[in-house]
């Protein structure tokens, strides 16, 4: 159990002793080195997230707070508007880094109303408030895991096969995980499981991060590509799917790393029950449908180049590199969040898990 706390609970975004600085694990090194990175600049935290440094919606959503916090100190005026307005140009900076997570966004603004409701106190005062705010969206996340990982485990069976895509585990968040919660909260609790990761091409998060992570908890893993999925389903080595999501629209359309979709529809296909587990900050009821949702695209090198020692493809070749894809809420068994278990029609049970 040493080796599964010491996966579940390790620190990978945290404010730095100076408070000062964030300081994060550079998720691209892994698993190869663990290097832990000292944020300071705007363009340090941008970059961050921006080059998948820290990733994981939840987790980018901390790193945000505590970004948007250290940045806000640096700021030499005590004049309101002018704070205000410099602390504007930072959110709307880092907003830019990552389009798709609602998180990112969803940890800014929560910053933002911080400075706007309490103006008359003075920039002082405003910065101490933000440094608390800041704490609360970290602490909030640890007690989220947990509850999401509770309500993921009651579907799950002594001995089930999960398969998983791209990684929703304790590096993308600030403990458990969201989609590996359950995973590792069952591990706790004596239960076994075995565990298909599909690799996550192009950026390969679930052989990277997912593997590892369950590998060094002692949970039975074993890696497949991502094409390998409807055989290892047809196999009946899969009871279920339990993926992460990055925004969910309001009819239940799920944004998560591509590849998603597929997975969900190979399930469907197979009768296999496919879930979506994350926070309720990731529901996006003012975003209609999945077709409302921007998709970040990325630089063609990483599919050419990457991870290979010379390129895979000619230099001229083109590439569409999309970071997510919707998966459509009828393919959805349900969407689990720290509040409860989501079931169709979604149009009903997001509003309620939103707003109790």
């Amino acid at each position: 159990m040493d080796r599964l706390r010491q996966v579940t609970h390790i620190d990978n975004v945290k404010l730095g002793e100076d408070k000062e600085s964030v300081v994060i694990i550079d998720q691209t090194k892994l698993p190869s080195r663990t290097e832990y990175l000292t944020l300071k600049t705007a363009k340090d935290i941008y970059d961050a997230i921006f080059e998948l440094k820290v990733r994981g919606a939840p987790a980018i959503g901390i790193c945000a707070g505590f970004g948007i916090y250290i940045l806000a100190k640096t700021i030499k005026s005590r004049d309101y508007p002018e704070f205000y307005q410099q602390f504007c140009k930072y959110r709307e900076y880092l907003d830019s880094a990552r389009p798709t997570a609602v998180n990112l966004s969803w940890a800014l603004s929560r910053m933002e109303q911080v400075v706007v409701a309490h103006k008359e106190l003075g920039v002082d005062a405003i910065i101490k408030l933000l440094e608390e705010e800041c704490m609360a969206i970290r602490k909030e996340d640890m007690e989220m895991c947990r509850a999401i990982s509770e309500y993921g485990l009651s579907l799950l069976k002594d001995g089930d096969g999960v398969l998983t895509h791209c990684n929703a585990g304790p590096l993308a968040t600030s403990r458990y995980g969201t989609a590996l919660g359950p995973l590792f909260l069952g591990k706790e609790r004596g239960m076994e499981f075995r565990v298909f990761a599909d690799e996550t091409r192009p950026l390969l998060q679930g052989a990277r991060l997912t593997s590892y992570e369950l590998q060094k908890a002692g949970i039975d893993v074993t890696l497949i590509c991502d094409n390998m999925a409807s055989l290892v389903m047809k196999n009946g080595w899969v009871q279920a799917c339990l993926v992460g999501c990055d925004r969910v629209a309001a009819n239940g359309d799920t944004a998560n790393k591509i590849g998603t979709s597929g997975v969900a529809i190979l399930a469907k296909h197979y009768g296999i029950p496919f879930y979506v587990l994350g926070p309720s900050s990731t529901i996006d009821l003012n975003c209609r449908t999945g077709d409302d949702i921007r998709i970040e695209l990325r630089s063609p090198d990483e599919i050419k180049k990457k991870f290979y020692e010379a390129p895979m493809a000619l230099e001229e070749v083109k590439c569409y590199n999309p970071a997510f894809d919707v998966t459509d809420h009828s393919l959805i068994t349900a969407i689990i969040t720290e509040r409860g278990i989501c079931y169709p029609p979604y149009t009903k049970s997001l509003v309620r898990e939103s707003i109790s």
